[in-house]
């Protein structure tokens, strides 16, 4: 198969699956989810993920009808289905299937949805061009969202414009990007928000930490603003799909570019992890 989907132990091809009309995930955006990427048909930092995915249940109350150890079966099952190894692997919970309420029966057992299609991860060695945005995700109380519109708006703001990414701030003060997180470099130190309620606490963020204790780069878990983030000797954008890459433009003005060797250690080091975690 070159893509494949799941949905509570029925898999197909994406297009071939349907789902039922009262999961709640319709009305609500009732559901978490987590997702990385699998190379020889190994996926890279599943524990990690795995991890936050049930952390992230617990905290709704979500409950999941596989344990850990399952749950991680079932995701490397569904990928030696799938012609190449080379995929992005995505998996959700939501809440079950109930009549349209915006209360719940507690004891509703959650949906588990996956869907497997053909991707890599991008070249750390590309730049990047991003734009700035208030952060507003959370404030839309007039807006009956199913959650994720402000960050897909933010996101096509900056396809609308040629770029890749938006970072987003609130009153200047930076938090992430639409869909990633953002760090910086100064002064040979790294630099990231700390992964309090305004950020989600992202696995590849965890894995560059690591990294830099690793190599002895000091690490600096704090708040820093956009004036912070444009003179930053290198801006660097992480998620999953990109692991660790610089960036060359923020709204239009060049940045980054001053601390080269220092970004390509930490993207070697991380990506030569991604490789030795999913070799065969």
């Amino acid at each position: 198969m070159k893509n494949l989907g799941y949905y509570n132990g029925k898999f197909a091809e994406l297009d071939e699956l349907t789902v039922p009309f009262n999961d709640r995930v319709h009305f609500f955006g009732d559901g978490v989810y987590d997702a990385t990427y699998s190379h020889n048909y190994r996926i890279y930092a599943l524990n990690d993920h795995i991890d936050r995915f049930y952390n992230s249940a617990g905290l709704l109350d979500i409950n999941i009808p596989h344990t850990k150890e399952e749950m991680k079966s079932i995701l490397y099952d569904m990928v030696k289905k799938v012609d190449t190894g080379d995929l992005f692997v995505y998996w959700q919970a939501t809440r079950g299937t109930q009549i349209r309420n915006h209360s719940f029966d507690p004891k509703i057992v959650a949906n588990i949805w996956i869907v497997l299609k053909p991707a890599t991860v991008k070249d750390p060695a590309t730049r990047l061009k991003v734009i700035t945005m208030e952060d507003t995700r959370f404030l839309h109380c007039n807006i009956k969202t199913l959650n994720l519109l402000p960050s897909v708006m933010a996101s096509q703001k900056a396809e609308s414009i040629g770029c890749q990414e938006t970072i987003l701030h609130r009153a200047g003060k930076v938090t992430e990007c639409a869909h990633s997180n953002v760090s910086i470099l100064k002064n040979g130190k790294f630099i990231t928000a700390p992964t309090d309620h305004l950020i989600l606490p992202g696995i590849t963020r965890m894995h560059i930490i690591k990294m830099c204790k690793k190599l002895l780069i000091p690490v600096d878990e704090t708040t820093f603003t956009l004036e912070e983030l444009f003179s930053a000797d290198e801006v660097i954008v992480s998620s999953a799909g990109q692991l660790a890459m610089g960036v060359s433009s923020i709204d239009g003005k060049p940045v980054g570019g001053k601390a080269p060797e220092l970004l390509s250690k930490i993207q070697n080091a991380l990506f030569e992890e991604y490789l030795e975690e999913t070799e065969k």
